[in-house]
């Protein structure tokens, strides 16, 4: 009976330890990412310490001063942005090509994190936002991964039509494989590639939508072999 009740009790901590845990993770990664960023551009850190020296010549509070210099790096994003919008966005973008990219070490990391942020631009007109998304089956009914189509003119070769798919890499999708796979292979996956994107990060735990219910509707590409089969069943 004690035995009973102690298990009971066990069991009730744990599933409160259980409904908690969630909670106290969140809250872990939330002081985990506001001290990894008080520690880059924090008042007692180098940016900060810049950021206090252009506010020196407003307040004289050293608290005030870290202040008024972020608001002044703020304003300074926001005018870059109104640059950015209007006709110098491609001047700014020839002085990047022939400065920062030639660069050797500098610019190969410019190059990464350029992709990285197109790739989380929602802008459909981005290189990297206008591929689609598609299932690639390999071998018609084998495995199954999420992949982006960045030209939808297949290519022949060797007299069999081929499409060229980018295989994202997990947790980073900014690179990847590319691979040339049959044409009958692919499945539209009917997603944005943001939510492309949020499967990759979450190295899986995003589940991806499911090909059946999200193909109601869509013209699904056959392969040929089981087209075959079907014509010979229907005869």
């Amino acid at each position: 009976m004690v035995k009973r009740s102690l298990k009971s009790v066990l069991s009730t901590w744990l599933a409160g330890l259980l409904a908690l845990l969630p909670l106290m993770v969140t809250v872990s990664l939330l002081a985990w990412a506001l001290n990894l960023l008080n520690s880059y551009i924090g008042p007692s850190s180098l940016v900060g310490r810049l950021f206090a020296f252009f506010g020196q010549s407003f307040v004289k509070n050293p608290a005030l001063q870290y202040l008024a210099g972020t608001l002044l790096l703020i304003g300074a994003i926001y005018l870059l942005g109104i640059v950015v919008q209007s006709r110098l966005k491609k001047p700014l973008a020839r002085l990047v090509d022939r400065t920062v990219r030639r660069i050797p070490v500098i610019g190969s990391l410019y190059n990464l994190a350029d992709r990285f942020v197109g790739l989380l631009d929602q802008k459909q007109d981005a290189d990297i936002g206008a591929m689609s998304p598609v299932w690639c089956i390999f071998g018609g009914d084998g495995i199954a991964v999420l992949a982006l189509m960045p030209n939808p003119e297949p290519v022949e070769i060797e007299g069999r039509e081929y499409q060229v798919i980018l295989v994202p890499t997990a947790p980073v999708p900014i690179g990847g494989g590319l691979l040339y796979v049959p044409k009958e292979w692919i499945r539209p996956a009917n997603i944005g590639v943001d939510k492309l994107t949020s499967i990759y990060v979450s190295m899986g735990i995003t589940p991806p939508p499911n090909l059946a219910k999200m193909a109601q509707g869509e013209p699904v590409i056959v392969p040929q072999h089981k087209q075959a089969e079907s014509q010979e069943i229907n005869v």
